[in-house]
């Protein structure tokens, strides 16, 4: 990621003082600032800055961490095998490993041309629900497509016939700041292609998604109900032009409503489940939460073909494997800010502030003393996200809902780490099917909720996009 430009003091100051009167601004960094995990925070900021264990997680604990790591890092195999703890891939599948998707506990990113596989991205799948789909609805929050389910899978074992191949295409979009500087966007248009079993339904929904990063999860996961509800505001009764909604989802251990945190949508109510529906439907592995494979009625190779499942009707991710691999995503920690005193990193948060990003982009919370690991408990932390759904406009809009979630809301994603994204993923591909290519792209793509934010960050000059860009960067 090219550095930002250093401006002076007096100017700093001069942007710190103009434009919007209440708008915060900042001349020095808060208490613990740089702490974005509180005491759980890690302090490396090289290609593993995303892989440490909290660092308040003690020694005698760093083993099931490393475990679930191990898990989360190595090879499935095609059942059967000798390899009985980790057989089972399959049939249909988009990849082997947790960390193909999550390259280095990192962002994924859309396929490059020649790319034979997606791998780092997926693609979603639905069609409009009815009064006959209510169930579907109601438990996984889609209707899936009558042939191919809910995933598109672009890998298979031998044998068993892929769904189809995945690309992405581009069209220029061209956007200009008020002082005549132009920004090229890239427009996607997702191309599925040598499908296995047929046409897809007339009325499939599409929606690609590419791997979020892992850190901090469990602080996510720990963040009180009541706090995230707190910003809830679906009807905007303050008339602010924000109306952050809850997304209400099933849980399938507890068998009945809860909140959703997780996925691009909020689709998933906590860790072992999102990790057991990436387990199903990223690499085709049974658990006791979801115990069948991901194969349609249609798909007879896929539904005939040998599993890893035990004699005794063990899944092929055992419940001990799931609980270690829960332990490892919740306990990733994050890594601490850069720079969080520099002139321009707090003139960029003042401008962060003014163009109203905070308003979904909550920048702090309390994580609960109930927490599931005592080192996530009473922590301070700064993620800057609210875990709401917002209306994003049409430009970002993948008309797929899912569960209370429509076709133009998302999820508010955490900043923590953005500033990391290069060090660790090798790239700054943005957004859910990575079309921005640097987080300016990104800001430009906001719309719906974020319209009038977009317009203010449009407004700045070359100085203050400078200064913004240094303050997300530090995150």
């Amino acid at each position: 990621m090219t550095p930002p430009l250093r401006i002076p003091f007096s100017l700093l100051l001069a942007l710190l003082l103009s434009g919007c009167d209440d708008a915060p601004r900042f001349t020095k960094a808060e208490p613990g600032e740089a702490l974005s995990g509180g005491s759980a925070t890690v302090q490396r900021r090289d290609q593993n800055a995303f892989a440490l264990p909290s660092a308040n997680l003690p020694p005698v604990r760093r083993v099931d961490f490393s475990v679930g790591n191990s898990f989360f890092r190595n090879p499935w195999v095609i059942a059967p095998s000798t390899t009985t703890a980790r057989d089972g891939l399959g049939p249909l599948f988009n990849t082997n490993a947790c960390q193909n998707c999550h390259i280095r506990d990192g962002r994924g990113h859309p396929p490059e041309p020649g790319d034979n596989n997606a791998v780092s991205m997926l693609v979603r799948l639905s069609i409009p629900g009815g009064e006959a789909s209510a169930q579907a609805l109601q438990r996984i929050g889609v209707v899936p497509e009558p042939v191919y389910g809910t995933q598109l899978q672009d890998m298979a074992i031998p044998g068993v016939v892929p769904e189809g191949k995945v690309r992405v295409e581009y069209d220029p979009l061209v956007m200009r700041f008020r002082d005549g500087t132009e920004v090229e966007l890239r427009q996607p248009t997702l191309r599925i292609t040598h499908l296995g079993y047929g046409p897809l339904h007339p009325e499939t929904r599409v929606s690609a998604r590419i791997a979020p990063p892992m850190i901090g999860l469990g602080l996510l996961e720990a963040i009180p109900e009541t706090a995230i509800l707190a910003n809830a505001d679906p009807d905007d009764k303050n008339d602010d032009g924000i109306s952050g909604r809850p997304n209400w989802v099933w849980d399938e251990a507890r068998q009945q409503v809860a909140l959703g945190r997780f996925g691009w949508k909020a689709g998933q109510p906590s860790l072992n489940q999102q990790n057991a529906h990436a387990f199903a439907g990223d690499m085709g592995l049974t658990t006791h939460l979801l115990p069948h494979d991901d194969c349609t009625s249609a798909q007879t190779a896929c539904q005939q073909a040998p599993n890893g499942n035990g004699p005794d009707g063990e899944p092929e991710v055992s419940d001990n494997i799931l609980r270690l691999v829960e332990f490892y995503t919740r306990n990733l920690g994050v890594p601490a800010r850069r720079a969080v005193d520099d002139p321009q990193v707090l003139a960029g948060k003042s401008l962060f502030f003014k163009a109203g990003c905070n308003q979904c982009h909550t920048p702090q919370f309390t994580t609960r003393s109930d927490a599931a690991e005592p080192e996530l408990a009473n922590q301070v932390i700064r993620p800057y996200t609210d875990l709401l759904l917002h209306d994003m406009g049409e430009g970002l809009a993948d008309n797929r809902s899912e569960f209370q979630a429509n076709g133009r809301e998302w999820r508010t994603p955490p900043l923590w780490g953005l500033g990391l994204t290069q060090a660790v993923s090798g790239h700054t591909q943005l957004l859910h099917d990575g079309r921005a290519r640097n987080v300016l792209e990104a800001i430009l793509w906001h719309g719906g909720e974020a319209q009038a934010a977009q317009r203010q960050v449009l407004a700045f000059d070359a100085e203050q996009r400078a200064a913004l860009l240094s303050f997300l960067n530090s995150l």
